[in-house]
């Protein structure tokens, strides 16, 4: 076969690494409990609803045949090309396509118009409704040792070296709008326009957050800081509470030691109790402050939601710690 094949004169975005795939593959928070993971192991191993075989190489004992569709599939990788490919089956994690030897996956986060919903049986119906179709994909990931081809509808929206376009022009500091595609315990995956960016856990916000689900939903629209580009990785570092300013950074300028302020508890810990005070900024209200007496437990006295009075008794802008007291009469 000749090597001497054209090559556009842009570049794809390069792989992205196994926490990404993990992610996508896994489905965060819409895993069903008990198959974390199961997802990712179906689709290496060729496990889906129609017994169909997965994403790895359908080798057929044709090897030089298999060997000639890994060269070819990379050539449409570096070209940008859109495919068109039939449905042939699908998982809990997505669909499984077939192009010509090969079997690929379309994670359902890459999916155009999928339910954002983590009702089980809504997202199945919609899996299974796909079977049979034609769908347009590119592809985003493959890696013949691996056996793993990935594809993306989200990514055939785009004109040919778009995405290319996006990881070269991008800069620290900008700000672009984008889509949630996926919601995992680390963070929030957002479309950029068919490139996938990350926004880390630490960066949803100032204050606490249990999970990126209590603050996003897949499908919504938002506006993103870029906080570091790895370009020969083709990672993108996203933030969300970078767009509003730091309120650790004028906190002595809002707060004064004795000033009496509203809260929330957030959360009831053995040695007292978190109560946020405004977005960003929450005291610590020792297991000694809660109460005249003596009480079993901190949660005998307060509980998460509760809304309090506290009065200010320590601030530390450097260490990012604010003292609080609900002994006010002290």
């Amino acid at each position: 076969m000749s090597t001497n094949i054209q090559r556009p004169e842009f570049a794809p975005p390069p792989p992205l690494d196994e926490g990404y795939w993990s992610a996508l593959l896994h489905e965060g928070e819409h895993a069903e409990p008990g198959t974390h993971g199961q997802e990712y192991d179906n689709a290496k191993s060729g496990t889906s609803h129609n017994g169909s075989n997965g994403s790895g190489a359908h080798l057929n004992g044709h090897q030089s045949s298999t060997e000639r569709d890994w060269h070819d599939i990379a050539d449409t990788m570096a070209n940008d090309d859109v495919i068109e490919l039939i449905v042939i089956g699908y998982n809990r994690g997505g669909l499984l396509v077939e192009w010509r030897s090969l079997h690929g996956f379309v994670p359902a986060s890459q999916l155009n118009d999928f339910p954002a919903t983590a009702n089980g049986v809504i997202r199945r119906n919609a899996l299974m409704g796909l079977v049979g179709q034609k769908l347009k994909l590119r592809v985003i990931e493959l890696s013949p040792e691996q056996n793993r081809l990935i594809l993306s509808e989200r990514a055939a929206r785009v004109r040919p070296g778009e995405r290319a376009d996006i990881l070269r022009r991008l800069k620290p500091g900008d700000t672009i709008n984008g889509t949630i595609t996926n919601l995992c315990d680390f963070g929030a995956f957002v479309d950029l326009g068919g490139l996938e960016g990350l926004i880390h856990i630490s960066e949803l916000s100032w204050g606490r957050v249990g999970h990126p689900t209590d603050l996003l939903k897949r499908g919504q629209e938002v506006a993103v800081h870029v906080l570091d580009i790895d370009r020969e990785a083709g990672r993108i570092a996203l933030s969300l509470k970078r767009l509003h300013p730091d309120p650790w950074a004028t906190v002595n300028e809002r707060y004064e030691i004795g000033q009496l302020v509203d809260g929330t508890i957030t959360n009831v810990v053995d040695f007292g109790a978190f109560a946020c005070i405004e977005e960003g900024l929450e005291g610590l209200i020792h297991v000694s402050e809660l109460a005249e007496g003596h009480f079993l437990h901190p949660r005998n006295v307060v509980n998460e939601g509760q809304q309090v009075t506290a009065r200010v008794l320590s601030i530390d802008r450097v260490a990012r710690r604010l003292g609080l007291t609900l002994r006010l009469n002290q």
